[in-house]
């Protein structure tokens, strides 16, 4: 094992870097959206998430409710079923390591191109996709009972029928779409670690600076005339 990851250590080195990168940067913005939490693109999904079902529940707009969320259950169905083929490909290229390392490690600067470290690459996109794919189920499922949830009669006694309750359970399968979402970006830096460690870690930076304005909420009148 040691020999392994002694010989193939710029491959190891560039998904150690691109994963800590990652990592770091999702901490980071734990750490502004605890700080300020209007500068945060999901802080302002939250709450419209919030308002939108406090408004259905009680002004009983329920075709809207349902429309909606078939909506978003289509979507995480699209995205689901859309990972299940990336696997099946994935499977595919795996049976055909042999016939295609060399041709795609012409552009490999520092990494190795043996058969070994090929399928230990497909194998963690494998996983990376397999992660996306339950992601995506579980907010089918949360959908799926929202459904039930936003269409009954409020009863106080019932914390599952509460507008709050509701609203939160909402935003957490919106969390799952999230989740299955930034597996599908990770997707690209894994795609990319075929051809090379330096192109992981390119790619890797390319997806943060993408993924910082993504994340930022947008900006407001007044800034943008200041």
């Amino acid at each position: 094992m040691v020999d392994f990851i002694v010989t193939h250590i710029y491959d190891f080195a560039g998904f150690a870097l691109s994963a800590a990168t990652v990592a770091i940067y999702q901490l980071y913005l734990r750490w502004r959206n605890r700080r300020d939490p209007a500068s945060s693109a999901l802080y302002g999904m939250n709450a419209a998430r919030v308002a939108w079902v406090e408004g259905v529940m009680r002004d009983g707009r329920d075709i809207l409710a349902v429309q909606t969320l078939r909506n978003s259950t289509m979507t995480s169905s699209f995205m689901a079923s859309t990972a299940i083929l990336l696997i099946i490909g994935v499977l595919t290229l795996s049976a055909q390591g042999d016939k295609l390392t060399g041709t795609w490690h012409v552009l490999n600067v520092l990494g190795t191109d043996s058969s070994e470290m090929w399928l230990l690459k497909l194998l963690i996109m494998l996983f990376d996709l397999l992660f996306a794919f339950f992601a995506f189920c579980l907010s089918m499922r949360l959908y799926h009972h929202i459904g039930y949830q936003i269409n009954v009669q409020k009863d106080l006694r019932l914390d599952c029928t509460r507008p709050a309750h509701v609203a939160a359970e909402l935003n957490r399968a919106a969390i799952f779409y999230r989740v299955g979402m930034r597996a599908y970006y990770f997707t690209v830096p894994l795609l990319l670690w075929l051809f090379g460690p330096l192109w992981m870690v390119g790619a890797t930076v390319l997806l943060l600076f993408f993924l910082y304005h993504l994340d930022r909420a947008p900006r407001r009148d007044s800034d943008l005339m200041g």
